[in-house]
């Protein structure tokens, strides 16, 4: 450190103050003349005092400002080392630029002041700003204007500078607001809007895994914007504020210091709040941290680019147990330049730099002090007060102090906004002599400023059509290093890419250590859960549920489970992907399916085995009382179609498959029913003893007409069932894991008929073999068909609620049950008999002993006298005789046996017939059946 001391000299003498304004030249901070001026609005000190005993302003007095800034102050010497390294080179061709820089002590009303004599006309003695309707003639005192630095003041400046379209370019002031061209036409900035950068905060957020953050702004219009542009882009990507607090924008307010408080308190309060965003001046920042040291925050602060890289910050005592800062600055450039002219900065005058020349006395009187202390000293001196504290003060220099206190990104964007207008101003004077002040207005180089590319250190800067500049920002990370803090750049962030990008992986380690830190309302919900919203205003407060069936998530706090896209698909609770269904069929490889298709094979070969049984006693009376080798083929191919057709009802359902089976199961079964009928009917004729009865049977009995119209009826039930309403395959996802492929049946209508018609034939069948019940004991086939017929009924009564509440698999193998069932019950009851007595009773399988069985029969029946009662009615008396049993009288019983009869005659229903009738009545049977 090397210390240059001299004596100042004693300007400050009663009233006659060197900071009082006494006239306009004394409101000037630093100029220097030339042929074209530019102005320059820089907040130097951080208030503008007030008196104490009324605060509130009751005369227009412009007041002295205190708490001098150390990296404001930077940036008016960054702006007087571009011009004067601009004058020094050949930009301008001999040209010269000058400069007036003021001091807007970070109020609105002061740089309006320093606007209006922006505005004032040129060589004008009076200062005076001339009002006319058309300012394009008008030559104003200066040509373009460098500042303001905050957003704020900017605004109200460049509505001002507007009237007469002065360009103004600052390089601080990033209001979103600002880039709207309409309501800002002249203003320019080398530095992003603030819409980057509160995206870039959002992003740093979200890659961070934080959703439950608070927000700290100053109560202006930076302040308000900022948070504005925040909120929207937090709202964006499902990050909440669990609060905001506002503290005021001015230090002179008096309830600045309990605002502090209270959000500092709130910040302690809010325990699950890890991550602070602040949108504040320097010095705001530094009464914030200040308290927050004393209350023991540990947090990590997200710093806006106003003081991401201020180094009176960082140097606060203690400022290690805040927790991490982490910010985003403004590209920074080759400041080597700036850094000689520094170090060179003693040796030059003060007479026209007030700002310079405050800043030695401020060093003179602090420099007993420690580094911090010497900052907080220079902060703290009103310009009042150093007038008192200067006096036989010697001055002193510190080489390293103001090198220590730069902030690349400030001074960066203070040179590009010189060098634009610079550029511009180039432009504008190809073809005219620009050593006149009058060469161009104003409005015509903010053409020219609009067309400027700058280039530096190998890279092109231009404005776009907002008059931003296109810059990343460098994302800086406070970290301590040998007990100091430093202020080192961890990442850079492209704007236009919305994008993080590091140039080695440590950096990008500490980037990732970030996430380690919890800042949540809420849990994070694991893939598989979903947020379920509470009753609190904020999305980001949720419980985490399972996702329900057939719903998953993959992802980590998701709002809502996705549905497994379509029905092949399913997911059970809490699931993170969906699994494809099973597909289940009664397979041929199915145990179940197995046991059925042998039992049909079985049918079949039981089939074919009555069939070879008959066809080689195809010439004995059980064969030819079956009703003759056709009528039985007949009904054995109807059987071996039905056993046939139960495997249509296995494996893969195809629409082939599920029309064939009910459709050939239906006539099959029909035929076969009507076959039977035909044989029941011919039995009941052949045996039946009344005559009406006989006359009636004889008129029915039509056997092809009959079979072919009955097994007609149900072909066309069929074929009206399959044309309109035809079986489909249907996939049945009933079951939450699987789909089972079935047939469905087009038409419970049509299937119900069909069965229904089957039913009926059945029935008939049934009565009139019930009717032909008590045959010959060795030749009772209607007792079988009998029989037969109740098995089709009771398994198909069965069937009709298993079915209706079966579903699944097998679901067809139900129906393949009831269809073996009734076949074989129908098959076994009709020819297993008869196969008995050909292969085991072949003694009665002969014409002789069917002959004299069914004499035996008729004699039997012939047997049978029923005698009608007589009545005799008198008038004096009354007789009444009733005879109901013929073996009554003595003369009709012999050795207590009943002969109703007499040698060689028959007597039926009370006709006498010739003897040897009864002989003949079987002859006759025999040969009918």
């Amino acid at each position: 450190m090397a210390f240059i001391s001299f004596l100042i000299p004693c300007f400050v003498i009663g009233t006659d103050m060197a900071f009082s304004c006494q006239n306009a030249d004394d409101f000037v901070g630093a100029s220097s003349p030339g042929d074209i001026v530019i102005g320059g609005l820089f907040a130097v000190h951080s208030e503008m005092l007030h008196p104490k005993e009324d605060p509130v302003p009751i005369k227009p007095v412009i007041q002295n400002c205190a708490g001098f800034e150390i990296q404001v102050f930077l940036q008016t010497l960054a702006m007087i080392h571009a011009i004067e390294m601009i004058n020094n080179s050949t930009l301008l061709s001999g040209v010269t630029l000058g400069y007036e820089i003021y001091d807007t002590c970070a109020e609105v009303t002061k740089a309006m002041a320093s606007a209006l004599r922006f505005l004032s006309k040129f060589n004008s003695s009076e200062d005076a700003v001339e009002f006319k309707c058309n300012y394009s003639d008008y030559i104003p005192r200066i040509k373009a204007v460098t500042g303001a630095s905050y957003s704020e003041v900017s605004m109200a400046v460049s509505r001002l500078l507007a009237l007469q379209l002065i360009p103004q370019v600052s390089p601080a002031s990033s209001a979103e607001i600002l880039s709207d061209k309409i309501r800002f036409p002249s203003f320019f900035r080398t530095i992003p809007s603030d819409f980057h950068q509160t995206r870039a905060m959002t992003h740093l957020i979200c890659e961070s895994g934080w959703n439950w953050i608070g927000v700290i702004a100053t109560d202006d219009d930076n302040g308000r914007f900022a948070l504005e542009s925040f909120g929207v882009q937090a709202m964006a990507n499902n990050v909440c504020i669990a609060f905001k607090e506002m503290l005021p924008a001015y230090l002179s307010d008096s309830t600045f210091h309990t605002k502090v408080d209270h959000a500092v308190e709130k910040i302690v309060k809010e325990t699950r709040v890890n991550v602070i965003v602040v949108f504040m001046r320097q010095f705001h920042v530094l009464k914030l941290f200040k308290k927050a040291i004393e209350r023991n925050v540990n947090k990590i602060w997200i710093a806006s680019d106003n003081w991401s890289a201020a180094v009176k910050i960082s140097t606060i005592p203690n400022i290690r147990q805040l927790g991490t800062i982490v910010g985003f600055g403004f590209k920074s450039g080759d400041i080597s330049s700036f850094q000689d002219f520094l170090r060179n900065l003693h040796k030059k005058p003060t007479e026209n730099n007030k700002f310079l020349h405050e800043y030695i006395m401020l060093m003179s009187v602090c420099a007993h002090l420690e580094y911090h202390d010497f900052q907080t000293c220079i902060s703290n001196q009103s310009q009042d007060d150093l007038l008192e504290n200067i006096e036989n003060k010697h001055q002193v220099w510190r080489d390293d102090f103001l090198n220590a206190n730069i902030e690349p990104g400030f001074i960066q964007s203070t040179r590009l906004a010189v060098y634009a207008i610079a550029h511009a101003i180039k432009r504008q004077c190809k073809d005219r002599n620009c050593k006149n002040p009058s060469a161009f207005a104003p409005w015509e180089l903010l053409e020219e400023l609009k067309k400027v590319i700058i280039i530096d250190d190998d890279k092109e800067f231009k404005f776009d059509s907002n008059g931003d500049m296109s810059t990343s920002y460098d994302v800086l990370l406070w970290k301590e290093i040998d007990g100091h803090m430093e202020i080192t750049t961890m990442a850079e962030y492209d704007a236009e890419k919305g994008d993080f990008i590091f140039k080695d992986e440590e950096k990008k380690r500490h980037f990732l250590d970030l996430k380690k830190v919890q800042s949540t309302c809420s849990q994070h919900c694991r893939p598989g859960q979903m947020k379920k919203v509470t009753e609190s205003p904020h999305t980001c407060c949720y419980e985490c549920v399972y996702c329900p069936e057939n719903h998953y998530s993959n992802q980590t706090d998701m709002d809502y489970c996705y549905r497994c896209n379509n029905k092949t698909y399913w997911a059970p609770i809490n699931s993170t992907t969906c699994y494809r269904k099973t597909i289940y069929f009664l397979a041929w490889t199915d145990w179940f399916a197995v046991f059925l298709l042998l039992l049909s094979a079985f049918g079949v070969v039981l089939v074919l085995s009555i069939c070879v049984i008959f066809t080689k006693n195809l010439n004995t009376p059980v064969v030819k009382a079956s009703g003759g080798l056709t009528v039985c083929y007949i009904i054995l191919f109807s059987h071996f179609l039905i056993f046939l057709s139960t495997i249509f009802f296995i494996d893969v359902p195809t629409d082939f498959k599920c029309k064939t089976r009910q459709a050939l199961f239906g006539m099959s079964f029909t035929l076969c029913i009507s076959c039977i009928l035909i044989k029941s009917l011919k039995i009941l004729l052949a045996f039946s003893f009344d005559p009406k009865l006989q006359n009636f049977l004889k008129c029915v009995y039509k056997p092809i007409p009959t079979v072919v119209a009955c097994t007609g009826i149900q072909v066309i039930i069929c074929t009206f069932w399959l044309i309109f309403r035809t079986p489909f395959v249907n996939q049945n996802f009933s079951i939450p894991k699987a789909i089972i492929l079935e047939c469905n049946e087009g038409s419970v209508v049509a299937f119900g008929i069909m069965l229904g018609y089957i039913a009926a034939l059945a029935f008939i069948c049934f009565i009139f073999a019930f009717k032909g019940r008590k045959l010959p004991e060795n030749y009772n086939e209607a007792k079988f068909i009998t029989f037969g017929m109740l098995i089709y009924f009771i398994a198909w009564i069965v069937f009709i609620p298993v079915y209706a509440t079966t579903f699944g698999k097998y679901l067809p193998a139900v129906e393949i049950i009831v269809v073996l069932i009734s076949n074989y019950g129908i098959l076994c009851c009709t020819f297993l008999p008869k196969c008995y007595i050909i292969i085991y009773k072949q003694e009665t399988n002969t014409k002789s002993a069917f002959l004299k069985m069914v004499y035996t029969y008729s004699s039997k029946s012939a047997g049978s006298v029923a005698v009608s009662q007589v009545s005799l009615d008198s008038k004096s008396s009354s007789f009444r005789a009733t005879i109901s049993d013929p073996c009554q009288t003595e003369k009709n019983s012999v050795n207590g046996n009943c002969h109703f009869q007499v040698p060689g005659q028959t007597l039926i229903k009370g006709k006498v017939l010739p003897k040897n009738a009864a002989r003949t009545m079987a002859r006759k049977r025999v040969s009918s059946i």
